[in-house]
């Protein structure tokens, strides 16, 4: 159940936006201000905020990143309120929902910026036999390990579980155990008193409380730091934790599953993940196949992705001509079902016509099939990256180091559509050592790729 944070009057427009949400299944919290919404989501926390454009948006979003809170802001307002919109996006508002609201575009908004798409989308045997499974075992309270590579889907099958459990009425509550440095990681799984560390100014639940008779996913698990796998072994065996600064342990009840695009039992056998919490998560294991060995869904996502995005920006909805699906049905999908949506988010936008056309469809030249995860030699293209990913060797000759290294990083970012995961993994680096090189060139001035959230490809940059 989506949580959606309501901040401003529910007596007009805004009101009427969150009983749509309400009526599609979400569960409204409320504040009047962006001061009592920061108390609200350091208690309790949310998986959407839908702001009025009379509140302060960019305050509100720079406290949830300075107390690293993460919940997506929503700006809400009228069309005649452009500009004050666009001053919110470039804030950091995840999208601008305009008033009175339209009861399909919150539909869209609670699937794709908060992440709860109705269900796998799938028409390939091989989906199809990891999705019986998944319903075998979702009413049973044994963890889970979700297996597969970046970007195949593992938390959309991790809310599906969810949904179908006997803990669907509780709290869904995911963390990447790879987006936060292993100093911040303790406060985030088991929470913090006031004062318990520089920068503590107020007591916040962990994770794990925050999921209290729901389902909590750990994903990128294989990131985690050892110290902390020690202790996550602990509050798994005893169904407690030990928030930092705290007198006592917090009793905890919530179900937990795991995802990682890493080979754990590799993992283990290298010394760098503990075999004891290995098999306390991996009670059951699905592995998500990748999408070049699911070919049925392509077409089948493809479409589905396309009527998503139309709705979200508002544009016609549009089909594939042949070519378009030629297309799609000949790409290697490196970046599997992530690239799928990213490539469809472009395709709708650029589209012209009645149909989606394959000039609309935007892809990488990627030759062969499956990237390796290895690194390459320093005198070739990594495997799975563009060609132009690494200098001719007689280009390279006279340059240091670090801007050879900086220059094939950066491309194959590039190449991933910002999917770090992704890139760490073609690069054949750890995920830990990508965020703190992408961290030094921000520092140093450097443009970093990403990808925006729903807004057109480069709105972000504009007047940045």
């Amino acid at each position: 159940m989506t949580r959606v944070l309501v901040i401003g009057s529910l007596g007009g427009e805004l009101g009427q936006a969150a009983r749509m949400a309400q009526v599609r299944g979400a569960r409204l919290m409320h504040a009047d201000g962006v001061a009592s919404a920061m108390v609200r989501l350091r208690v309790d926390g949310a998986d959407l905020a839908l702001c009025e454009l009379a509140h302060d948006v960019g305050w509100l979003v720079a406290q949830l990143v300075e107390e690293r809170i993460h919940c997506p802001v929503i700006a809400c307002g009228r069309n005649a309120d452009a500009a004050a919109a666009v001053r919110a996006i470039r804030a950091g508002a995840r999208e601008f929902l305009p008033l009175p609201a339209d009861a399909d575009l919150i539909v869209a908004l609670l699937q794709a910026v908060a992440g709860e798409p109705e269900g796998p989308v799938h028409a390939d045997p091989a989906m199809a036999a990891v999705l019986e499974r998944a319903a075998q075992i979702a009413r049973a309270e044994a963890s889970i390990l979700i297996t597969g590579e970046s970007g195949t889907g593992k938390e959309v099958l991790a809310r599906h579980i969810h949904k179908l459990s006997k803990r669907a009425t509780g709290p869904f509550v995911a963390l990447n155990c790879a987006a936060l440095p292993e100093t911040l990681m303790e406060s985030e799984l088991f929470g913090h008193e006031k004062g318990a560390f520089s920068g503590a100014v107020a007591a916040r639940k962990g994770k794990f409380e925050q999921a209290e008779g729901g389902t909590l996913l750990l994903d990128e698990i294989g990131e985690m730091d050892p110290r902390l796998q020690a202790k996550l072994l602990r509050a798994l065996q005893e169904k407690e934790v030990d928030k930092l600064g705290g007198n006592a342990p917090v009793k905890v009840n919530c179900r937990i599953l795991a995802a990682t695009n890493r080979d754990l039992a590799g993992e283990v056998r290298a010394g760098r993940f503990r075999e004891d919490l290995y098999f306390r998560l991996n009670v059951i294991t699905l592995r998500i196949p990748p999408l070049r060995e699911r070919p049925g869904d392509i077409q089948l996502l493809a479409e589905h992705f396309a009527t998503r995005f139309a709705k979200a920006n508002g544009v016609p909805k549009r089909g594939l001509n042949g070519e378009a699906r030629l297309k799609l049905a000949q790409h290697s999908w490196p970046g599997n079902v992530r690239e799928m949506e990213n490539t469809m988010h472009r395709a709708v936008l650029l589209a012209q016509g009645e149909l989606i056309g394959a000039e609309a469809i935007e892809l990488p030249d990627v030759p062969g099939t499956a990237p390796s995860a290895e690194p390459a030699a320093h005198t070739a293209p990594v495997a799975g990256a563009p060609a132009n990913a690494l200098k001719p060797v007689a280009q390279l000759v006279g340059q240091k180091m670090e801007v050879v290294e900086r220059d094939l990083i950066l491309e194959t970012l590039t190449h991933c559509l910002g999917n770090r995961t992704r890139a760490a993994e073609i690069l054949g680096i750890s995920i830990r050592t990508l965020r703190n090189k992408l961290h030094d060139y921000r520092a140093q001035g450097v443009p970093v790729p990403g990808v925006p959230g729903m807004l057109p490809p480069g709105f972000y940059a504009q007047g940045a």
